[in-house]
């Protein structure tokens, strides 16, 4: 899992000053969340390529032959 926009967790983590009244529990799940929702976008994007890969193999004989005159 590439964890690439981690920066944004890190800022959910760092938005929560430490003399708060936040208790460990709810920062950990709202850093939990934001990976999620990371991982949920990343996701997204992997069937948005898929489902073109399938679209572009509906022809698959599109580009098998070459026809060359001398």
């Amino acid at each position: 899992m590439d964890f690439t926009n981690i920066d944004l967790a890190l800022g959910t983590l760092t938005a929560y000053d430490a003399s708060s009244s936040v208790s460990s529990a709810s920062l950990a799940y709202a850093v939990g969340t934001e990976i999620l929702s990371q991982s949920l976008d990343m996701t997204q994007e992997m069937g948005a390529s898929m489902i073109q890969m399938l679209e572009r193999s509906v022809t698959p004989e599109l580009g098998g032959n070459i026809d060359v005159y001398v």
